[in-house]
């Protein structure tokens, strides 16, 4: 058996950097529209409309409930067909990822949304503020407040589960890590330094989390 030779990677940082840069693009459009759903369902969710909460709880429950990369492969290969359209692996990856994030940060917004005291509604009322106004200036900014740990450690996971994609052909870091082992025939050193640049990344995150969670119950003086 040959020994491990690390260097063969450096032969390929340029092709790694930029798969790199696709997940992490291909990660901040998922944050940022799964973030904005996650919020509307969150509010949804609740609602006193019967229906309006119902479809949002289906909703939730369906992509929490079923293995992303099955949302991922239906999205790539069934939906293009039953809508007649095409889709390129990117769109399929952004769909996928950006609905399973709002399933998830739904639940985390609708918890920071239950913890907002009534008083806090009824004073709107009071002060006769339009319901958008209740929710971009009232709601939302201690929604946020209080949801901030759980959404990182969401946008930790999403991170994460972008190597996903790799599985429909699209050129994130995984898959020209997994293209470069098969050329190389060396996958333990290329698959490990493809495992390092995730940690390299995720773990500060989650270190930030504890941090920050600290500091917003303190805030909060909980």
């Amino acid at each position: 058996m040959d020994s491990l030779d690390f260097t063969v990677v450096l032969r390929f940082r340029d092709a790694l950097l930029q798969g790199l840069l696709t997940t992490l693009e291909l990660t901040l459009i998922c944050i940022v529209l799964g973030c904005a759903i996650g919020f509307a369902v969150g509010l949804a969710r609740t609602s006193t409309n019967l229906l309006l909460r119902n479809l949002s709880s289906v909703y939730v429950e369906f992509f929490r409930g079923t293995p992303v990369l099955i949302q991922l492969f239906w999205i790539f290969f069934c939906l293009p067909l039953l809508l007649g359209i095409e889709l390129s692996n990117f769109a399929s990856g952004v769909i996928a990822l950006t609905l399973y994030m709002g399933a998830i940060t739904s639940e985390t917004f609708r918890a920071s949304l239950k913890s907002i005291g009534r008083e806090q509604y009824d004073a709107c009322v009071a002060l006769g503020l339009s319901r958008w106004t209740q929710i971009t200036s009232v709601v939302l900014p201690q929604a946020l407040l209080r949801a901030i740990p759980t959404l990182l450690s969401n946008c930790v996971s999403l991170f994460k589960e972008s190597a996903l994609v790799s599985a429909v052909g699209m050129a994130d870091l995984m898959f020209i890590g997994s293209n470069i082992s098969n050329n190389t025939a060396r996958p333990v050193e290329v698959l490990t330094v493809v495992a390092l640049i995730y940690f390299v990344i995720a773990f500060p995150l989650t270190r930030a989390v504890t941090v920050i969670e600290r500091r917003i119950l303190q805030k909060l003086a909980v």
